[in-house]
């Protein structure tokens, strides 16, 4: 009995020895309370940890018998238990594992909790530390609210001897990994073999790709066989894609990628697939003010011109004609492999308007049309094919002199006209107005007309070489100047709109003029 009572005093004697304030050490859980756990420490009083220190979720996880680490603050408190800190020893724990990590350079995981001043807070095992923005990434990042609540690795650059302040990197630890990822894809790299990347930035010449470690450009020119404006029309940050190594310089580790060599270059065999006069169908995949671009297959490309859009001569804007994405036909006009150039129509896949006309009219036809516009010398007249017609000055009236259009016509005025002359292969048609009724000349005005009649007619223009007379409203006669004989009275001017007598003293059927006089009149003025 003296031997097992010597054995039990050395064994708690050691327990004493153990077990004193600020000291670490193992428990097992006794017993759950309501607000608090009661712990053995192998000491002649049991620890209490207060319920506090404890989420709810890890307090109700904790059963009877399960060990737990804990700091002795206080070996008798007022009630003789040995009050004890689960988090406290969770903390010395943790520094000591970063004072460690710190020392061997090993990466510890933590989650970062918030945004402070210069940088953010991580959290590490219940120890808070600073990460300085400039040790975020290896890239600025804009959106740091986004890293709220993220659990990564960070490498421990510095801790204080008062071990109050901790200062971490994140950008260290991806910087070490990306030296071995580098490593691994440098293995990889080779001229004509294909690696997946990811877009890591997009500029206006070109897209950045990480290929694990190691970075290559994939330039505009290299991106599409086609035309394209910018590289964001085809990647965003942080697509992964399959790219081509089409150089890779190791002296200065630059590699240089392409992503349109995957495919045949569609420009290959573009005169065998699309000849000069195929119809085909293709997508409008960019309007212009010179015209619009159809895909006809991916990196393919033709030009409708704005002059191939419409039969018109002044065709409208080509939006007028076409919208984005539309799916159009048109004919292939020219190719030009070494230009890289398609030149379409789209007009061409209907008839002309002038194989229209050379078809549906002929000389000596009556047509109804509008004006279109009228000039100095004629007026265009517009017909339902599209195509204009030119009433020329001359052929408006048999028997007026026409100085300007506007006297018989106005614009948008519907007129009917006789086809004179007709030439599809010039595109040109003449009309007449005149042409509607019988020529007065061959028949008419000879028998009405004779040398020598007196007639009387209004005076329609006063000009250096003679009056012109409007007799019976029918036909013009000019007075010649040296056959005018000024009245005799107050006002011996002769002015428009007045009327006089003349007596015809020629007429000229070919040139279809009547040449008037006032002297030697029979009649007695009144």
């Amino acid at each position: 009995m003296d031997i097992k009572n010597n054995e039990m005093e050395k064994l708690y004697a050691e327990t004493f020895h153990r077990v004193e304030e600020g000291a670490i050490l193992t428990g097992k859980v006794l017993a759950k309370k309501q607000d608090s756990i009661i712990v053995d420490i192998g000491y002649k009083s049991e620890g209490v940890i207060s319920a506090d220190e404890f989420s709810a979720k890890e307090f109700n996880s904790i059963n009877v018998g399960d060990p737990i680490e804990v700091y002795i603050e206080q070996i008798r408190d007022s009630e003789g238990m040995v009050k004890l800190s689960k988090d406290h020893a969770s903390k010395i724990m943790t520094w000591d594992i970063i004072e460690k990590a710190e020392h061997d350079g090993t990466p510890l995981e933590g989650r970062i909790i918030e945004k402070t001043k210069g940088g953010m807070t991580v959290d590490i095992g219940g120890v808070r530390a600073f990460l300085p923005g400039s040790q975020i990434d290896t890239k600025i990042i804009k959106d740091t609210d986004s890293l709220i609540g993220e659990t990564t690795i960070f490498k421990i650059l510095k801790i204080n001897n008062k071990r109050s302040n901790v200062i971490v990197s994140r950008r260290a630890v991806i910087e070490e990994e990306r030296v071995k990822l580098k490593g691994v894809t440098i293995e990889k790299i080779s001229e004509g073999t294909l690696l997946e990347g990811v877009v890591k930035n997009i500029t206006d010449y070109g897209v950045f790709i990480d290929l694990g470690g190691l970075d290559g450009l994939l330039h505009i020119s290299d991106i599409s066989w086609g035309r394209i404006n910018h590289p964001s029309e085809f990647f965003v940050v942080g697509d992964t894609i399959e790219v081509l190594i089409l150089k890779y310089d190791k002296t200065n580790e630059r590699v240089t990628l392409g992503y349109k060599q995957k495919q045949p270059d569609p420009w290959l065999q573009v005169y065998e697939k699309y000849p000069a006069g195929q119809k085909v169908k293709g997508e409008v995949v960019s309007i212009t003010d010179y015209g619009a671009f159809i895909e006809l297959e991916e990196g393919l490309e033709g030009l409708v011109h704005i002059s191939e859009m419409d039969w018109q001569q002044k065709p409208k804007h080509p939006s007028k004609y076409l919208a984005i994405g539309e799916t159009i036909e048109a004919v292939i006009i020219k190719v030009d492999k070494e230009e890289r150039k398609i030149s379409l129509s789209i007009k061409q896949t209907k008839p002309s308007p002038w194989e229209l006309i050379r078809q549906h009219y002929t000389i000596g036809q009556q047509i109804t049309g509008k004006v279109k516009s009228l000039t100095d010398f004629g007026a265009f007249i517009g017909l339902p094919e599209g195509v204009d017609g030119l009433i020329h000055i001359s052929d408006m009236s048999w028997t007026k002199h026409v100085k300007h259009p506007s006297e018989f016509l106005k614009k948008g005025q519907k007129v009917e006209a006789v086809i004179i002359t007709l030439d599809p292969e010039n595109e040109k048609m003449s009309l007449g107005l005149k042409q509607l009724e019988p020529d007065p000349w061959t028949e008419i005005i000879p028998s009405k007309f004779k040398l020598g009649d007196e007639v009387e007619g209004k005076v329609l223009r006063v000009t250096d070489f003679g009056i012109f007379l409007e007799l019976e409203g029918s036909v013009e006669g000019l007075v010649y100047s040296t056959e005018i004989i000024h009245p005799e009275t107050e006002s011996p001017e002769i002015n428009e709109g007045d009327t006089i007598w003349a007596r015809i003293i020629r007429i000229d059927l070919e040139e279809r003029k009547i040449g008037l006089s006032m002297k030697n009149l029979k009649r007695t003025e009144n």
